[in-house]
């Protein structure tokens, strides 16, 4: 039987408890494990995106569900200053003085620096650490698993109440790490899905309010599964800011004759072919996308709402090709994983999700039918590509915070 959990190369969540994390934490440093009992465990999950990709950096609106594949920190808190913690994946350990941390290293340790360091810079006080770090997340997936490490580590950083911090202001401070010490230009809704996700249900998340409220999913009836391409994004930074300017070149051109556009998400599809005569057919394209994007993800929250799940299905097949014609981020392993979920008898909705060019694609499946769109999806997609997919079905959790047991 075709397994729809990650395969086994990837820790499986189950195998993430408390206990086996105190075990493993004591084994890798006995001297920092004098009683078990002090040994806490964080988590903070990945997110999915529903619909609404490339929306987020032009004030509009997005649908993020966090996942139970995720990131957990097992530590216990240290008498000094000094934050050292092992990858439970690599074996490598790393680590930094809370009092001198430098400057970036260039490797996944940054991540955790850049958070200590923007918690500090917020008045939050941090504390030294032992810590093992593991992941059910793949890397470069598009999944978020570089926001849940931010995540996971500003409730390992902050103490046992957290620093005090709402789960906006504890997101804002993450993406604020990513942005200014790793140096990824980053918008904010990843690290929002993994702060304040919740079991059952999507985020509506406003990009220019940080409004946001909870979309209930019926995942009594469907399964949310992730299609993994087997290839990594390769959205280039420079590919990605393209993208950007673009879209300011057409806020730009538009503003120029009505002030009150100061994004994209000011613009009407009325407003279009004014936008079509003053910029380039390529940054054109990237508007039209983000436009019509913003109205699909509101008309999937109503789809949803009334349990429509054709109408769902038509909106992600809209959006797949709206990101593969207009904003030009699909692929062809995209495409193809898409192609062949869509052939498949109980798959009611699949699209690219993330950023593109490689990563995974998001499906609705009906719960009997997963297996067959695993089956699917491992028979026929090395076929077409010569690479190797993998299948998640996971479910929607809770944000981020301290694992009991």
């Amino acid at each position: 039987m075709a397994s729809t959990r990650p395969d086994p190369a990837t820790i499986r969540v189950p195998e993430l408890g408390p206990r086996r994390l105190r075990e493993r934490l004591a084994a890798v440093d006995p001297g920092a494990v004098a009683d078990p009992a002090s040994v806490r465990v964080v988590r903070a999950p990945g997110r999915v995106n529903l619909i609404g990709d490339h929306t987020d950096y032009n004030n509009g609106f997005v649908l993020p569900a966090a996942i139970d594949l995720e990131v957990r920190i097992a530590f216990v808190p240290a008498v000094d200053r000094k934050v050292v913690l092992r990858s439970e994946a690599t074996g490598e350990t790393a680590g930094f003085d809370l009092d001198a941390i430098g400057e970036r290293t260039g490797s996944w340790i940054d991540y955790v620096a850049g958070v200590a360091l923007a918690l500090a810079g917020a008045g939050v006080s941090t504390r030294g650490f032992r810590g093992l770090l593991a992941s059910s997340l793949p890397r470069g997936a598009g999944l978020s698993s570089s926001a849940a490490l931010e995540l996971a580590a500003a409730w390992a950083l902050a103490g046992e109440d957290g620093g005090g911090l709402d789960g906006t202001a504890r997101a804002r401070i993450c993406e604020q790490a990513e942005n200014d010490y790793v140096g990824v230009s980053c918008g904010l809704a990843e690290q929002l899905a993994s702060s304040l996700g919740r079991r059952g249900a999507a985020l509506l998340l406003d990009c220019r309010t940080l409004e946001h409220r909870a979309v209930p999913l019926p995942l009594d009836r469907y399964a949310l599964v992730v299609c993994h391409t087997g290839s990594t994004r390769t959205l280039t930074p420079s590919q990605g800011s393209a993208r950007r300017a673009q879209c300011e070149a057409a806020v730009a051109a538009l503003t120029a004759e009505d002030p009150s556009v100061h994004s994209l998400r000011d613009v009407s599809p009325e407003m279009l072919p004014v936008l079509r005569t003053r910029v380039d057919a390529e940054t054109y394209r990237r508007a039209e996308h983000v436009v019509f994007e913003n109205l699909r993800v509101e008309a999937t929250v109503d789809a949803l709402a009334s349990g429509d799940m054709a109408t769902v299905g038509r909106l992600f097949a809209q959006s797949h090709e709206s990101l593969a014609d207009l904003f030009g981020v699909s692929s062809p392993e995209l495409d193809a994983l898409v192609e062949i979920a869509t052939g498949t008898p109980g798959v009611m909705a699949s699209r690219m999700t993330g950023a593109g060019f490689g990563g995974c694609t998001v499906n609705l499946v009906e719960r009997g039918a997963v297996e067959r769109l695993t089956e699917r999806v491992k028979s026929w997609y090395p076929a077409r590509t010569g690479m190797n997919p993998r299948v998640y079905a996971v479910e929607a959790v809770d944000g981020a915070g301290y694992v009991e047991g």
